[in-house]
């Protein structure tokens, strides 16, 4: 079991309980899912779609879905049935490997990282984060990149509240910048 995990379920689960006055431990905001994915732009070579597929599977331990366009548009010059990215969703415990990785060894990686904004959490307590460039993640050797590209991560939660989700959040360890007002 990961450790981010164990912390959640002995620590943090008792802190929000405690914070937000809930009655029963299933009230407490948890975290559902983490979808992380990538958009290809329509101009680039074919090849590249294999990069991002190659980067989902190395970044989250599981082989990811293509995405395609719902419809044509014109103006983006993409047609109906095109890939227009790749998406994985990680549950149980490849989801709380992924958010500790996340916290603990991804986060420090970024270049000039000066901690996240808390406009990251939304108004139901879901995480939206995006990533300039994939090479933040260990999985991934820098040395070996062709082409770079970026990918956004999403953390589902339970949470009804921005207030519920980001108490989650900053108990879970995630680095919040100090807001400065």
């Amino acid at each position: 079991m990961a450790n981010l995990k164990k912390q959640y379920e002995t620590v943090v689960v008792p802190a929000l309980k405690e914070r937000f006055g809930f009655k029963h431990v299933l009230q407490t905001p948890r975290i559902t899912k983490v979808t992380v994915n990538s958009g290809l732009n329509s101009k680039r070579d074919p090849k590249f779609m294999e990069v991002i597929l190659e980067t989902l599977t190395r970044i989250s331990g599981q082989k990811p879905v293509q995405t395609k366009a719902r419809k044509s548009e014109a103006g983006f010059k993409i047609r109906e049935g095109q890939a227009v990215g790749a998406m994985v969703t990680l549950r149980g415990y490849r989801m709380w490997d992924f958010v500790e990785k996340l916290v603990c060894v991804t986060l420090p990686r970024i270049r000039d990282f000066r901690g996240i904004p808390e406009g990251a959490v939304d108004s139901h307590g879901n995480f939206n984060y995006g990533f300039k460039e994939h090479t933040a993640f260990p999985e991934i050797n820098a040395n070996e990149v062709e082409s770079l590209h970026g990918l956004q991560v999403v953390i589902t939660t339970s949470a009804k509240t921005h207030e519920e989700g980001l108490a989650l959040f900053k108990a879970l360890g995630f680095p919040f910048k100090k807001n400065t007002k």
